[in-house]
């Protein structure tokens, strides 16, 4: 079928379907929306400026399964073009420089981990490009499109490096590490990430770095000879990850120059000025503090002549993703500032910060051409993320329209900030959610619904589950606590060594502002999250019997048991000291199960049981205390899942849970409403 005959009919569909939907009244979110929902990512301007490539995920409830595909539209967001379909997952979509290629990562057909495979710009079927054992978590291309810089995962014990053979019984993992466990990648073993060039032509496959060290995130620079990335030294006890910026020849036998040699994350992927002479990067605070980071942006010339220099001293707020304008005078970043994720200008010689895009609305990635062209993924309240292009007043059009026909059938929840005043006097922000049919003057059962980190932030953007919450009924409190970003460093690191303590204060706060507003009913309240949203749960019923229902979601209590069985080893002993050194300090942030007799709230313990971030320890040791006690509780476990839930059913019982336990405990008398 000729290629325009395919546009057309894409085209077409797209429109049917949206004037279906607008056809329909409005309906609430139901859970199973999961399976509708997609999520857009990654956008990539092609060299012309006439195409952005970006990923598409969704679920599908057949296979229960996610998939990842790399689309494509163009600039005036006029056509669209879906590039890949196979049953496996494809990502990292990567324009050659010459234009010639769009490159992107899948292991499809037996590749075995991520290989790299190129999609001709004139026509055909991709092609895979590597087939590397193990495959590759990254690359990029060199400015003149005849090589790639790989990331590959290498293996450093020497017996194991021996034996090739192929063994139906896992082999043994080899612990060679003081921080030796991470999320989905279990077990951290032996191996190592190391960088590597890849010919294009011959692909032939030369060896970049070695060692015993991490190598990632490669940054060629403008004139090709020259790569920048990553080198992060294992922790060792009494230390952080402490990771710098170095620099090498793009050749095989050149020696790596560090460039930096600050005591903890100098990172992010390293950006060039344009003429090669600068390198910008991130830098994060002194390694007790690693918890609490706020990046900031730096620059370091390119030749290793002179230390770092600190460029956003002053802006007091987190900086991501930097990018060198054509100019060299500036670089783009994102930055997080209270309730936005905004895209900005720094001057790279005052600092001074220009905000290109701000407002209720959270810049989430962007990619960029020399001629000033910017694509941003971003979302607001009533939207989940989309891609947009900057125009010339700095505004915006959207050019992808992914969940355009679902959005068009919903009746989303009202998202307003919200202020309160903490016991202490401590102004803290939130976001509050209303259901849409919402009365005014009419108190509604409230959900506390606490985020995770806690150095994040709650955003003016698409949020599945509280616009989930909102839609049976409730009312949502999405408090930015102290600990969170966005509202500078000292806010940042006020729960250090201190935890549960005063981010309570801040919920309870905030609840007391809901209460005193008329929008909250004080005999119906909820509380819950996930990750440290689920810690920060346990430390709030452990303080306060005024909650009627709450879920901890992958959280934990007894602190104590979490060292030497999750991954923030380098952390626990930085900031509260090894348990046999500081064990009141341990007891005193693990008052929630030591003081399990003072919970009086029926509560939902939930997990992953492969989670290594925050293990299912924790929830099983709450349910077991509370089951002793004699409180209604439950345990939830999903099988063979890490910390995030990443099928779909999963999800979608998840959420179903979280609902039917409110429902069940703050809505007596009232008729549920769950979707």
């Amino acid at each position: 079928m000729p290629l325009f005959r395919v546009l057309v009919i894409v085209a077409f569909t797209c429109v049917a379907g949206a004037a279906q939907a607008q056809s329909t009244a409005p309906r609430p979110l139901r859970a199973t929306d999961i399976y509708r929902i997609r999520s857009v990512g990654d956008p990539q301007i092609s060299p012309d400026g006439q195409w952005i490539a970006y990923s598409v995920s969704s679920a599908d409830s057949a296979k229960d399964k996610s998939d990842t595909d790399v689309w494509m539209t163009s600039w005036d967001g006029e056509t669209t073009i879906r590039l890949t379909s196979s049953p496996e997952s494809e990502s990292t979509p990567r324009w050659s420089p010459d234009d010639r290629y769009l490159a992107f990562s899948s292991g499809r057909q037996d590749g075995k981990g991520g290989q790299v495979w190129l999609l001709d710009r004139r026509g055909g079927e991709a092609q895979r490009l590597t087939m590397l054992k193990g495959g590759t978590s990254d690359f990029a291309w060199s400015p003149d499109a005849k090589r790639l810089v790989l990331v590959l995962d290498e293996e450093t014990d020497s017996i194991a490096r021996r034996d090739t053979a192929e063994h139906k019984t896992p082999k043994p993992i080899v612990v060679d590490r003081y921080n030796f466990k991470r999320d989905i990648t279990g077990y951290l073993g032996s191996r190592r990430s190391h960088l590597a060039l890849f010919d294009v032509a011959t692909k032939k496959l030369d060896t970049l770095t070695t060692g015993m060290t991490e190598d990632d995130l490669p940054s060629w620079s403008p004139d090709g000879t020259r790569v920048a990335f990553v080198r992060t030294e294992i922790a060792e006890p009494g230390k952080t990850r402490d990771s710098n910026i170095w620099v090498m020849d793009a050749r095989a036998g050149s020696t790596p120059k560090q460039l930096t040699t600050f005591e903890g994350t100098d990172g992010g992927r390293p950006s060039w000025s344009p003429d090669g002479k600068s390198i910008a990067f991130t830098r994060g605070d002194e390694p007790r503090y690693s918890a609490y980071s706020l990046s900031k942006l730096a620059v370091v010339p390119g030749d290793g002549s002179a230390p770092a220099r600190i460029v956003s001293g002053s802006l007091d707020r987190p900086v991501f993703s930097p990018r060198f304008t054509a100019d060299g005078q500036s670089v783009l970043a994102t930055i997080s500032d209270d309730r936005m994720d905004a895209l900005v200008k720094i001057h790279v010689g005052n600092g001074t910060v220009t905000r290109l895009l701000g407002g209720d609305r959270a810049v989430l990635a962007y990619s960029t051409l020399p001629d000033g062209r910017i694509a941003v993924l971003e979302s607001v309240p009533a939207r989940a993320p989309e891609i947009s292009v900057v125009t010339g007043d700095n505004g915006l059009r959207q050019v992808t329209h992914q969940n355009d026909s679902l959005f068009a059938q919903l009746k989303l929840g009202t998202v307003s900030p919200f202020t309160s005043k903490s016991r202490d006097g401590t102004e803290v922000h939130a976001l509050l959610y209303r259901p849409a049919d919402a009365a005014p003057g009419v108190r509604l059962p409230l959900v506390v619904y606490i985020h995770g980190g806690p150095n994040g932030q709650d955003a003016f953007r698409f949020d599945f589950d509280r616009q989930l919450f909102a839609a049976n009924g409730y009312a949502v409190l999405a408090v930015n606590y102290r600990g969170s970003s966005g509202r500078g460093s000292v806010y940042q690191k006020a729960i250090f060594a201190d935890w549960g303590n005063k981010e309570v204060q801040d919920i309870l706060g905030a609840v007391d502002e809901a209460v005193r507003q008329g929008v909250a009913d004080a005999n119906r309240l909820g509380i819950g999250g996930w990750s440290y949203g689920g810690i920060l749960t346990d430390y709030t019923i452990a303080t306060t019997q005024r909650f009627r229902a709450a879920v901890s979601g992958a959280g934990s209590a007894l602190q104590l048991s979490m060292y030497g069985t999750d991954q923030y080893i380098s952390q626990y002993e930085l900031e509260i000291g090894a348990p046999w050194k500081a064990q009141q300090k341990w007891i005193d942030i693990s008052y929630p199960f030591f003081h399990a007799d003072r919970i009086k709230t029926p509560t939902l313990f939930m997990g992953g049981q492969s989670d290594f971030n925050v293990p299912i320890i924790g929830g099983e040791q709450m349910y077991q205390a509370l089951r002793s006690l004699g409180v209604e509780t439950g345990l939830v476990i999903y099988p063979n899942q890490f910390h995030g839930l990443t099928v779909p059913s999963y999800r979608v019982d998840r959420l179903q849970r979280f609902l039917a336990w409110y429902d069940k405990h703050l809505k007596t008398g009232m008729t549920a409403m769950v979707h």
